[in-house]
């Protein structure tokens, strides 16, 4: 891999102990969207008893959609917008569900037919209604419904599957408890997974620093027949990244602008084939998921398996609580992650971490002249941000050949179409450029808060492109009615032009007909007179002609 880095990793602090299991939290807040896409719309109210695994939403694969469940049974309390954990800071609809300690299941999670014995007996529908409707979405952070992944691959055949198990962010070690303890179950989950896909060949990448992740993954792959290879990659952020892993494992160096199934290649993280898994063979919906609680603000750092929509209040509470040093909360890890205003944030599928940290650990970027987005970066608080030094240091650590720089002093001036044209969407904003900054210039926030400036001006000017459109459109219906107006009155005026040339042709018809019937009937009278006048002059000679001749009677 180009570039990168290899900060301290403080994973032990995490990784020495099993998962811990916690108690039901007496209120969940849940979030309709923890996906990409859409908000779905809701199937219950305020008031409505709800069990473990019920349907809070429903689901559509065309609006890239994940179903949404009750982490347990109780009372639907209250539905509302409540702040969710995201870097800008957003509201969202929330279902505020009063746990009543029951944990009571649904009787049917989902109304698929009963489960076979071997998954291989499932039809190619099947599997993908189970994911689908179990709300399964990636685990890795983007948060994509997983079903509509696999969908996609309908059209486009698949030729490597990747299995990201690199999980390279420091601190976070979510899926490495998860490799350790439940290694069986997550190459059941990629079993199924190459069922719905038939690749060539499934690999598996995860970095050397996991050793008894890689034994126990090691060993649950001698026990299948499947052909699984698990690739050991050397340590170095940011090779979890999708694209960089990808390269890594095939030396395929996938666009920004494509994605990787257009290029054969199809990657899920370790936590989603165990989601998979969990849908598929124990027709379990998404309830909870691994998350790795650590700093030197926290009593006791481990992996816990928190249920989706506990408040983080209760997680810290659960492990002892906050210690002296907790001054930053953060979402994520140092490198990729974003501050919280509170610990009332729920924990959401996309949540991997917790991080409570001091100031001297971690810090807020302070003196950078714009409004940060993101919290994270390991900063040194005694120091206040300097002018860049154009070392290029930045440059040389990015995974992705950019110049940060560059995209630093354009973004810094608003210049956004420069920064465009160096390639900003590019920026995986891992953080790395940040780390090595020798004048501690928080690149990434400027870097996110050009590309909020760029997307909003993108919106607006599609909105006004938008209304442009609408503009015109009512402008040529006005045009077109009111050449159809016009168009309608010449041809009522030609059909009155007719009716009347007809008529006036009817009149000169008439009136001929008439003078023809006159002139007959004066001839008919002449007739009849000079008929009369003969008879007459007959009947006055008849006297005549017997007086002549009296013999003839």
């Amino acid at each position: 891999m180009r570039g990168g880095v290899h900060p301290e990793f403080h994973k032990i602090t995490s990784d020495k102990d099993t998962i811990k299991s916690l108690p039901i939290p007496p209120r969940l807040v849940v979030p309709l969207q923890q996906h990409i896409g859409e908000e779905p719309p809701l199937t219950v109210n305020i008031g409505d008893k709800v069990l473990k695994g019920q349907a809070l939403s429903t689901y559509g694969r065309s609006s890239y959609g994940a179903t949404v469940h009750a982490s347990s049974s109780g009372v639907v309390s209250d539905i509302r917008a409540h702040p969710l954990p995201h870097p800008s800071g957003m509201s969202g609809v929330c279902v505020i569900i009063e746990t009543d300690g029951a944990d009571e299941w649904i009787d049917s999670v989902t109304d698929t037919e009963p489960l076979p014995i071997e998954c291989s007996m499932l039809t190619r529908q099947v599997l993908l209604r189970r994911i689908e409707s179990a709300g399964v979405v990636g685990l890795g952070g983007a948060a994509f419904p997983t079903a509509v992944k696999l969908a996609v691959t309908a059209q486009q055949p698949i030729m490597t599957l990747i299995i990201n198990a690199a999980e390279c962010e420091p601190f976070i070690s979510c899926d490495d408890s998860l490799m350790r303890e439940r290694a069986s179950e997550i190459v059941t989950g990629i079993k199924i997974l190459l069922q719905l896909l038939e690749p060539a060949q499934c690999l598996i990448g995860i970095e050397d620093n996991k050793p008894q992740a890689i034994a126990a993954l090691r060993m649950a792959l001698f026990e299948t027949e499947e052909a699984i290879d698990l690739r050991v990659i050397p340590t170095q952020y940011p090779s979890g990244d999708a694209r960089q892993l990808t390269h890594i494992l095939t030396g395929i160096q996938i666009p920004k602008n494509q994605h990787s199934v257009e290029s054969g290649v199809l990657c899920h993280n370790i936590a989603t084939a165990y989601a998979v898994y969990k849908a598929v063979v124990l027709n379990q919906p998404l309830l909870s998921r691994i998350v790795t609680v650590a700093g030197d603000g926290i009593k006791e750092s481990c992996n816990v398996e928190a249920l989706i929509g506990t408040p983080i209040s209760f997680i810290i509470e659960n492990l002892g609580g906050y210690t002296a040093k907790a001054e930053r909360l953060i979402m994520g890890g140092p490198m990729m992650g974003f501050a919280m205003p509170s610990d009332e944030l729920p924990i959401v599928k996309a949540s991997n971490c917790i991080l409570v940290s001091s100031k001297e650990a971690l810090a807020l970027a302070k003196d950078s002249g714009i409004d940060p987005i993101s919290a994270a970066g390991f900063c040194d608080t005694k120091k206040t941000v300097m002018p860049c030094i154009r070392c290029n240091k930045c440059a040389e650590v990015c995974p992705v050949n950019l110049l940060p720089q560059q995209l630093y002093w354009h973004a810094r001036a608003h210049d956004f179409e420069k920064v465009t044209e160096h390639k900003l969407a590019d920026c995986i904003e891992c953080g790395a450029c940040g780390y090595v900054c020798p004048s501690h210039i928080p690149l990434v926030d400027y870097f996110r808060f050009a590309k909020a400036e760029i997307k909003s001006q993108q919106q607006t000017t599609l909105k006004s492109s938008r209304s442009r459109e609408r503009f015109e459109f009512n402008e040529l219906r006005k045009q077109r009615v009111k050449e159809e107006r016009e168009a309608k009155r010449q041809q009522h005026k030609q059909a009155l032009l007719q009716k009347k040339a007809a008529a006036e042709a009817a009149d000169i018809k008439s009136e001929v007909i008439t003078e023809d019937a006159e002139k007959i009937a004066k001839q008919d009278a002449i007739k009849a007179a000079i008929a009369r006048a003969k008879a007459k002059k007959a009947a006055m000679n008849e006297p005549a002609k017997k007086e002549r001749n009296p013999d003839a009677v």
